[in-house]
């Protein structure tokens, strides 16, 4: 019980810490509104549960052991990332707004793309194999169940932490939804953040 207070302490510092997921569904909040946000952070939640199972059935261990498999996801995450970065800002410059209508099909994109952008991050890989184990009672047994449980505790705060942000940016974004100049800037500079992260993400070194 020690360990699970601690690690819930921890998890939720970590959780409430702004960092790359929680930057990236606010930056498609500001670009398209409350929907695409809350959609994104689902997406990214589904994203980090690809990550939690890898780890317990070994895939994850092995490829932040593999410097090719690291390089990989590496540069599909972060590519990725840059080009949804670029499409932001090239929809963000055109006269007219067209991402206003929040419809079904943005939603369920923008729910693909979060689960793309966090599966294919190895940093939350690295993330789950550094932090995790130092919570695990070996004692106990059933290590891989107790991984999995602390792993969806974690993704869990996170995405809570996410959909918060997200209302809040929201907030922003309804703001300066009737101020085209402002409006306009505001999602050309989710574009940068976006592009940001990914460029953040292909400059990553392998954890040693």
């Amino acid at each position: 019980m020690p360990h699970l207070t601690l690690f819930l302490t921890a998890a939720l510092v970590l959780a409430i810490t702004p960092g790359p997921g929680m930057f990236y569904v606010v930056g498609r909040t500001w670009a398209a509104g409350r929907l695409d946000g809350l959609a994104s952070s689902l997406g990214t939640m589904l994203g980090g549960f690809v990550h939690v199972v890898a780890c317990v059935i070994g895939v994850s261990a092995l490829v932040m052991t593999s410097a090719a498999a690291f390089t990989v996801l590496k540069l599909c995450g972060g590519l990725y990332l840059v080009w949804l970065g670029i499409q932001t800002w090239r929809s963000a410059s055109r006269e007219e707004l067209q991402m206003l209508d929040e419809s079904r099909t943005g939603a369920l994109r923008a729910f693909r793309q979060g689960v793309v952008v966090e599966a294919t991050n190895p940093k939350t890989a690295a993330f789950f194999l550094a932090f995790i184990p130092q919570f695990i009672a070996v004692d106990s047994g059933h290590v891989a169940l107790q991984f999995l449980m602390l792993g969806t505790i974690s993704v869990l705060m996170n995405t809570a932490a996410d959909l918060i942000a997200v209302f809040g940016a929201s907030r922003l974004h309804e703001r300066f939804l009737h101020r085209p100049s402002l409006f306009r800037r505001l999602r050309q500079g989710s574009g940068v953040l976006m592009a940001s992260l990914g460029v953040g993400l292909l400059m990553g070194r392998r954890p040693v």
